[in-house]
């Protein structure tokens, strides 16, 4: 389910539940004793338009008062729980690409860390009253600590695949530590004036921000919320460690616990062709991970994607084998004639001979996802001009004021800043911000990766246009599309260096290598930016609904970017020296899809080629015709059908993203599809229980899932994991599949 519903059944819940009802964008508000959940003493019932914009009331006055919220227990539980979300899409993302925001595991994981610890510590050793607002610093801390994820499940990982940068990611840590603090400071200084323009001008919605808003509301709201909070914080913590154990157990047992390959075991008891389909990768992973991400994802996406996969490998790759259009390698030796096949392999040396399925197909899934999220974009393309407008021409009426004339553009009033002057983010501190950031951007680029001012220059200003549209975005729909923006800016410095650096082509080759670190690592500057940014102004939201000082978010915010520099890039050395397929692209099989990666890589080497693009014509035939047909209907959507009815129409960025996951993780989407279907049953059949405890549910099994993953990867490293001490029982021919 998307946040856009979530922010919506937060506010739809039973009065029985001493919870909120929402109707015509309005929340209710039912008493509970004499404690409400907004803290109002009132037999009257309260509504709150979410539209306005406007801060929720304040809480009851018999609730104590919040004298201290910026805390060093809030940072460090913050940095912690962002961490914990780091490993997580970290493992996510170079699975599918999929990731999962922070605030909302971050708001509840926080509040039932410190609000146990608040009763049983002493005051002066992290005890005392934890209230919404210090909980808002957890939130903040653990977005801006779990926030970098782009880097590395995309592009830094696709320079290894095409040999850009050092050997391997444990010999370039400085450089890859000193990359990462050039994108981590950017969201803080842009979004400080962001918030005026989409907060408190706009008023954006924001839908998972205040979600998580709205949640933490409800967690602090006296005895009633903590009932709730305790239910769902032990939800949370079961559905956490149940994923981490699974994880970690299964690995020694993978065909048994974790994979079920029933078509191979019809193989082996007779039915012999039963086999294409698993090596078209039909089969059933227990993925946690996955099948909490379906509960929020909704049916519409999960479905989009199980079919995509169908359409993709049940139909497209066997008409390509079939007509000898593509190859495919021997992965095993034969079974009774039938051998086990991979259909995976990508092929950048010799792009137009003989291609693997994957290949083949791969350029239809990147077109489809690049121009249909640009349609979706392009659909509110009304708000993103209105709110563009509005920041030139409030620019325009400021030089008027400081020259003592008239405002010559007329605008719709802000909202008065709740905050005042004292607990605002002063101008020196968000513009030395971006100054320092800058220079050091321009440096760390030029003396460590060969790149120019200019070009690090481009990327910072993509960057922050980038920004506008992913708050814009993010506050009317919840979609980021800032990963699509990113490879915008691979289209666009691909344009600036096209014709240079040709005393950097590999010799016998046509690769630039000079071109594509450069449209990567500016592709990178600019995502990362633009990401932080539209992730910190959402915080912002969620502050503003509770009324804290943006002041105390901005020290959150930085030290959770400090966190995540060096957590980032330490969990991707880890993973990458338990799984050197990550960054290498000679080994046959991962057990990583990293379609983010394959993707960045391919954008690179098609926009940086000497000598026509690396695609196979018929693939370049095909992925056209059937992007116009996706984009006619993504149109449509838009120009003939109301909005209610969207769900009906497939999502075309799902669909593709299927194309480009190899067929051995194609099955993330069947789990998806069954999570998503189950939960709509039990959203039809008992709202108030699934408003309870799907999140909580979800969130705990994506987290523990990632988590676990990092265990596997420290056991690799040691030498003590499934593929020394397991066993390859149900696995295809008798080979490990852990």
């Amino acid at each position: 389910m998307s946040a856009l519903a979530q922010t919506a059944e937060l506010t739809k819940r039973a009065p029985s539940h001493d919870t909120t009802s929402f109707e015509d964008e309005k929340l209710e508000k039912h008493s509970s004793d004499d404690v409400t959940p907004y803290g109002l003493d009132s037999d009257e019932p309260y509504y709150y338009d979410l539209k306005s914009g406007a801060p929720l009331p304040d809480l009851s006055a018999d609730m104590p008062v919040e004298t201290q919220t910026l805390t060093v227990r809030a940072i460090i539980v913050g940095c912690a729980l962002g961490t914990v979300v780091q490993a997580s899409n970290l493992y996510l993302g170079l699975k599918t690409g999929f990731t999962f925001g922070p605030q909302l595991f971050g708001a509840i994981f926080g509040f039932a860390i410190l609000k146990s610890l608040s009763k049983v510590l002493p005051t002066w050793f992290g005890g005392g009253y934890f209230g919404e607002k210090e909980n808002v610093t957890v939130q903040t801390a653990a977005t801006a600590a779990g926030g970098l994820g782009i880097l590395f499940v995309s592009g830094i990982p696709a320079m290894y695949q095409l040999d850009l940068l050092g050997k391997s990611p444990e010999d370039d840590i400085g450089r890859l530590i000193g990359f990462t603090a050039c994108c981590a400071f950017y969201g803080m200084a842009f979004a400080i004036p962001l918030r005026r323009w989409y907060i408190l001008k706009q008023k954006l919605v924001f839908p998972t921000p205040s979600a998580t808003a709205l949640t933490i509301r409800s967690l602090h709201s006296g005895p009633a919320g903590a009932i709730v909070a305790k239910k769902k914080g032990f939800m949370l913590l079961y559905s956490f460690l149940g994923a981490i154990l699974l994880r970690v157990v299964s690995q020694y047992a993978p065909g048994i616990l974790w994979d079920w390959h029933p078509f191979w075991w019809l193989a082996t008891w007779g039915w012999k062709s039963a086999l294409k389909a698993d090596n078209y990768g039909f089969f059933w992973e227990n993925t946690p991970a996955f099948l909490g991400a379906g509960i929020l994802t909704g049916v519409n996406a999960s479905l989009s994607l199980y079919f995509g996969g169908i359409f993709a490998w049940g139909f497209m790759a066997p008409l390509l084998m079939k007509l000898g259009a593509t190859s495919s390698r021997d992965f095993s030796a034969d079974y009774n004639g039938w051998a086990v096949i991979n259909y995976t392999k990508m092929s950048f040396a010799n792009p137009k001979g003989q291609v693997s399925p994957r290949y083949w197909i791969l350029w239809a899934g990147i077109l489809v996802m690049l121009v249909c999220s640009f349609a979706e974009v392009g659909a509110n393309y009304r708000t993103i001009y209105k709110g563009g407008r509005d920041a030139v021409c409030g620019g325009l009426n400021l030089i008027s004021r400081r020259r003592g004339q008239e405002e010559k553009y007329k605008i719709e009033d802000t909202m008065e800043d709740p905050s005042p002057p004292e607990d605002q983010v002063p101008a020196w501190a968000w513009v030395g911000t971006l100054c320092v950031s800058i220079i050091a951007t321009v440096t760390i680029m030029s003396q460590l990766f060969d790149v120019s001012a200019g070009i690090s220059v481009l990327a910072v200003f993509l960057g922050f246009l980038f920004s506008f549209i992913g708050v814009q975005c993010a506050g009317d729909t919840d979609i980021n599309p800032i990963s699509t923006c990113a490879k915008a800016t691979q289209l666009v410095v691909g344009g600036v260096t096209h014709g240079k650096y040709l005393d950097t082509i590999a010799p016998g080759t046509t690769i630039n290598i000079g071109a594509m670190r450069i449209n990567l690592l500016a592709a990178l500057v600019s995502g990362g930016a633009a990401a932080q940014t539209t992730d910190m102004t959402g915080d912002l939201k969620t502050g503003h609904l509770l009324r804290c000082k943006p002041r105390n978010q901005f020290v959150a915010q930085a030290c959770g970017a400090l966190c995540s520099v060096f957590m980032s890039v330490g969990l991707f050395v880890l993973f990458t020296k338990a799984y050197p397929c990550i960054t290498d692209s000679s080994f046959d099989t991962c057990p990583f899809g990293i379609p983010s990666v394959t993707t960045w890589a391919a954008i690179a080497k098609a926009t940086t080629a000497t000598n026509g693009l690396p695609i196979p014509k018929g693939a370049a035939f095909f992925a056209l015709g059937f992007t116009l047909f996706c984009l006619a209907v993504t149109v449509a959507k838009h120009r003939f059908l109301a909005p209610k009815h969207h769900v009906y129409v497939p999502n075309w960025v799902a669909f593709a993203l299927a194309f480009i996951l190899p067929p051995g993780q194609s099955q993330y989407g069947l789990c998806m599809a069954v999570s998503s279907v189950a939960c709509y049953f039990w959203r039809k059949k008992n709202i108030a229980s699934y408003d309870l405890w799907a999140f909580p549910l979800a969130a705990g099994m994506m987290a523990g899932e990632g988590l676990g993953g990092v265990v596997n990867a420290l056991f690799v490293v040691v030498g003590i994991d499934g593929s020394i001490y397991g066993t390859a029982l149900g696995c295809p021919g008798n080979v490990y599949c852990g």
